[in-house]
């Protein structure tokens, strides 16, 4: 019995058509992926030293020496600490004594040309008459220098206590204004367990005239003494 030829062409078709699926279809192969080990060591870290420790290894992390490395950086950098400390209350405990406390003699001389300065007398012949100047422009200054700063901070001073506990001190400065110059004697006592300084003495000397006195107690309590006569051939002083 003869096939068809219709049926012969269909079955070399599906034929075709079942070989070129199996071609086109993909094939999948279980791949695996076999992870290398980390052959690179662990760096290690520097050794900690009292030079080089800045803190960043932890305490547990350290060796017994590196301990005793950070442990003599401490102590030092706390013992710098404590030498800066006393340093600071030195200088802030000098610079009360000798600037800001009424003890100082900065003090005593910061008030004593203050009074000159408001001394109508003093105005008058260091700075003129016209009326045109004020105590402003009367500068007051210590020991003269080539550098007027190491002038404006240098005062001539001297202290001293007395058999009977009293405290005494002297000094001098210079005064300037814009028509003349002078010097300026200070004595101030102080009595135990008092704390403001009395005048005894303070006067302005200038070239051509007479002393000005603002405070004299010296001297009266020497002329009271010269005062006390003679009463029948006894002196009673």
């Amino acid at each position: 019995m003869a096939v068809p030829a219709t049926m012969i062409s269909k079955a070399l078709r599906a034929q075709s058509l079942r070989s070129t699926s199996l071609l086109g279809k993909p094939q999948t192969r279980a791949a695996t992926t076999s992870q290398m080990p980390n052959s690179s060591p662990t760096p290690r870290r520097r050794s900690v030293t009292v030079s080089n420790d800045t803190g960043y290894v932890p305490w547990k992390d350290l060796s017994a020496g590196e301990k005793a490395a950070r442990s003599t950086q401490q102590s030092f950098n706390f013992g710098v600490v404590l030498l800066g400390a006393g340093l600071t209350g030195a200088v802030a405990y000098i610079l009360y004594m000798e600037v800001f406390s009424t003890d100082s003699k900065t003090a005593v001389f910061n008030k004593a040309a203050d009074r000159i300065r408001k001394d109508s007398r003093c105005l008058d012949i260091l700075a003129g008459t016209d009326g045109h100047h004020t105590k402003h422009e009367i500068t007051a200054h210590g020991e003269p220098s080539w550098s007027r700063w190491a002038r404006n901070r240098t005062i001539a001073s001297r202290h001293e206590t007395d058999r009977a506990g009293i405290e005494h001190t002297y000094l001098h400065f210079y005064v300037e204004g814009p028509k003349d110059h002078g010097t300026v004697q200070v004595h101030v006592t102080r009595r135990p367990n008092e704390k403001e300084w009395e005048y005894r003495l303070l006067a302005l000397d200038v070239a051509g005239h007479q002393r000005v006195e603002l405070e004299n107690k010296d001297a009266s309590l020497l002329g009271s003494k010269q005062g006390m006569g003679k009463m029948f051939g006894v002196r009673w002083n």
